[in-house]
């Protein structure tokens, strides 16, 4: 006996089709409601801690995961310059447990593709071009639902998954807005260089990080983190332009990235940001999750893993109740908000550092911190 027989979902991400699979496998009725005509991913990778890889364990796609990406252990620092100099080579924590890499890379894309099946094939029903634009909770036991402006039924629960910008937060009237934290970062999917490896960072020189991480045999996505400029609207000739110019301080494999970065090549730009909704996350029969909860700058690579977590815990609790109540609440708050919020706090602190150009502060102690409260399940 679930706690719900009927749930609508508002986004198609990594949260909401995680929570889509876990209820839909356990008989509830979902619908997934994506306001975007298809299914889309901004076209570059995405960096996998191993508590991530446990979720998509528990999901029942990690293998379909683990064909699509790549693997790895370690991380390398670099220094500025033709040459550029290694500088470390730092052991990583394996969050997820022994039975899981430490970390793995893939194209976002494909990971989008995977859970969609996934969700599809375990019976809930995805619906795009169709936006959640309404609430109404109805005495805290449901909750009416409107998409594209029209009645779309009565749920027992909406989770609002919607990402940063969430429509769903906003009809809840919580008012907690994302900020920026003062840096832009700039992606681009490229070939793999052979020497490539595991992740690799570069610190100073013109940018704050330059990075890249294999995400296949033959793919990467490499990275610069700049001062948050108005990037947006250049074109493609442009941004490859702009990646270019401020890679030439860095060598070895940047050398051959700066190759691919063409006006053809698939680059995308956006400013980090931080928010953490305090307190609770629902309002009723309405909940949000993931970004729409909580985000904060990659430098840690948490985030998706963060919303993973959210999800697989909610459903885990609504399948093992037999009522959405105050204790049902009160468990999942305890258990996903000081996690959450160690794991902005911890992101926003290390790019803070950077800004400041402080050189004294202990990031590898902070980063290696985080990892071990990751390591225990959520």
């Amino acid at each position: 006996m679930t706690a719900v027989k009927k749930v609508a979902i508002a986004g198609s991400g990594v949260a909401a089709m995680a929570a889509a699979i876990q209820l839909a496998k356990a008989g509830v009725a979902v619908d997934v409601f994506e306001a975007k005509p298809e299914l889309s991913a901004l076209g570059s990778g995405i960096t996998l801690q191993g508590n991530a890889l446990r979720v998509f364990d528990a999901l029942g796609v990690w293998q379909d995961v683990q064909a699509k990406g790549l693997s790895f252990e370690g991380l390398t620092l670099r220094a500025p310059g033709p040459d550029a100099p290694v500088i470390a080579e730092l052991p990583e924590v394996k969050t997820g447990g022994p039975d899981y890499p430490a970390c793995m890379g893939m194209y976002r894309p494909d990971l989008a593709k995977i859970l969609l099946q996934h969700a599809e094939k375990s019976g809930a029903a995805v619906h795009f071009g169709s936006k959640v634009t309404g609430l109404e909770l109805r005495d805290g036991d449901a909750v009416d639902v409107a998409v594209n402006g029209a009645p779309a039924g009565t749920y027992d629960l909406l989770i609002g998954a919607d990402g940063i910008n969430s429509t769903v937060r906003d009809l809840m009237g919580i008012d907690t807005r994302p900020e920026t934290t003062g840096m832009g970062i700039w992606r681009a999917f490229v070939s793999r260089p052979q020497d490539v490896e595991h992740s690799e960072l570069y610190y100073g020189g013109p940018v704050y990080i330059a990075g890249y991480t294999p995400t296949g045999e033959d793919t990467m996505y490499a990275f610069l983190v700049e001062k948050a400029q108005d990037r947006f609207g250049v074109t493609g000739e442009e941004a490859a332009n702009i990646m270019r110019g401020e890679s030439m301080a860095y060598g070895g494999p940047w050398n051959a990235i700066r190759e691919d970065l063409t006006a053809d090549a698939k680059v995308n730009y956006t400013w980090f940001t931080k928010h953490l909704v305090p307190g609770r996350w629902n309002r009723g029969r309405a909940v949000i999750i993931g970004d729409a909860a909580h985000s904060c700058p990659p430098t840690i690579a948490q985030g998706a893993a963060q919303a993973l977590e959210d999800a697989v815990v909610l459903a885990e609790l609504l399948v093992a109740a037999d009522a959405v109540d105050d204790r049902l609440w009160d468990t999942f708050h305890e258990r996903r908000v000081p996690r959450a919020q160690a794991v902005v706090e911890a992101s926003v602190q290390l790019g803070q550092w950077q800004i400041e150009g402080n050189r004294d502060a202990d990031a590898p102690g902070l980063i290696f911190g985080i990892a071990n409260r990751m390591a225990v399940p959520a």
